[in-house]
């Protein structure tokens, strides 16, 4: 028997907050990328900043995406190690991502094996992430459709870098992450789209427990309290209120980089 899902119990507002999410952790992230620029011996630290930022951004999209699904037979919780992994997927294949382009620019050869990889990272994010839901049930995929949202995650992975190092300008930049946070937010409905589950026993009523809230509302703290801190950090950096952000890193070779 298969069990009844919803993913938008909350109707819009997971979505959308989701959403609101993706594009703040894209933009934090791109502003780093640029603030990294002339950052000299910094640059690392910059490039990670903007890597958590966005690493963030996507995690915290995926479960407040989750905070709208339900299961209406079975009570849902969360393995906090494959949790923990999920993010860290998201955070380490952003870092290599980033940190390819911004050294070695966006020849197509460098952008498309830092897209390929980082698309997969994120993705990996995603199904780890759902490999982490405890219920009682198996989650079962349709393959065209997890074959249709990983593509989504390398395209835009892909687009990600790109513009991490080629977008001028502070609108540039908030257009450039609104549409990104289209792009995560389209892969991951995406992939939800793929899921079923198929219960271990049959159950005739709904479940009387296991909120998705009082699972997911804990984990989103400490994400959502670096973004805000990573916020403040760019907000109030002398360079980027400055609009230093007319460098083109994505054409220059390192050592003018780290010149």
């Amino acid at each position: 028997m298969h069990g009844t899902i919803d993913g938008f119990s909350y109707g819009l507002i997971t979505p959308v907050a989701g959403y609101i999410m993706a594009c703040l952790g894209s933009a934090l992230g791109l502003r780093c990328t640029v603030r990294s620029v002339r950052s000299g011996r910094k640059m690392p630290g910059w490039l990670l900043l903007g890597a958590v930022s966005i690493g963030c951004g996507i995690w915290t999209m995926h479960f407040i995406g989750m905070l709208g699904f339900t299961v209406r037979e079975t009570g849902i919780d969360y393995d906090g190690p494959l949790t923990l992994a999920s993010l860290l997927f998201a955070v380490v294949s952003v870092g290599v991502g980033v940190g390819a382009v911004a050294y070695r620019g966006t020849r197509p050869p460098v952008l498309l094996t830092a897209g390929l990889f980082t698309g997969l990272g994120v993705a990996g994010m995603h199904y780890t992430g759902m490999a982490a839901l405890r219920m009682d049930g198996a989650l079962e995929y349709d393959l065209p459709t997890v074959a249709a949202s990983v593509t989504i995650a390398v395209v835009a992975a892909t687009a990600a870098l790109w513009a991490a190092v080629s977008v001028r300008g502070l609108s540039a930049a908030i257009g450039a992450s609104l549409v990104m946070g289209v792009a995560v937010t389209g892969m991951h409905y995406t992939g939800m789209a793929a899921l079923s589950v198929r219960l271990h026993t049959h159950v005739a009523e709904p479940a009387a427990a296991g909120s998705p809230a009082t699972a997911v509302l804990p984990m989103l703290v400490a994400p959502l309290v670096f973004l805000v801190v990573a916020g403040t950090i760019v907000m109030f950096d002398p360079l980027l209120i400055l609009g230093d952000d007319e460098a083109d890193i994505g054409r220059r070779p390192r050592s003018a980089v780290l010149r």
